[in-house]
């Protein structure tokens, strides 16, 4: 397995929509493994192929407990197929690309979907609670949506201050 760099806001890649995999050959299926395992490295439980800076509808998903890869979702062109904006699931949610940082997200509780496994095969699946909220959070990263979109403008602004002044005392600026 080969671990990936995470790209950090505000790298651009993360606002750039993903375009879809024609099909899941060998090279995406090898992908997909080090997506995953950049996951884990990392201590999260989603990842977009944008994170790391591959413009491919790639994402890899494990809300489990045991978090040992028998329960990783590696998901090629996913593809949201209903929900219900009426029935929502709120989550605190967390960024590896925006690393410190959480807030309260509503999402819609359940979705639809299908998506291509690790060996090109369809597959649907129905999701709810946190991992409706996970995999919506990945799809979103594929259309260059951070989940800190989905916040107040308040809240939003309060969050990239906070990442600018970080980024700055990294870089051993002063603040004035």
């Amino acid at each position: 397995m080969t671990l990936l760099t995470i790209k950090k806001l505000p790298a651009e890649v993360l606002r750039h929509v993903a375009q879809p995999v024609t099909s899941v050959d060998k090279r995406v299926a090898k992908f997909m493994e080090n997506l995953a395992e950049t996951m884990y490295k990392g201590n999260g439980i989603g990842l977009a192929a944008n994170q790391v800076g591959v413009l491919e509808r790639v994402i890899v998903v494990d809300i489990s407990d045991e978090r040992d890869g028998r329960n990783t979702l590696l998901m090629a062109n996913p593809e949201i197929l209903g929900s219900d904006p009426d029935e929502i699931f709120i989550y605190n949610e967390g960024c590896l690309s925006i690393p410190g940082h959480y807030a309260d997200v509503k999402r819609p509780k359940r979705l639809r979907m299908t998506y291509l496994d690790q060996h090109g095969k369809k597959q649907e699946l129905e999701a709810e609670d946190l991992l409706s909220q996970c995999i919506q959070h990945e799809i979103d990263h594929l259309n260059g949506v951070l989940f800190i979109d989905h916040l107040s403008k308040l809240k939003r602004d309060m969050i990239l201050r906070k990442i600018e002044k970080e980024k700055r005392e990294e870089e051993g600026g002063h603040i004035l």
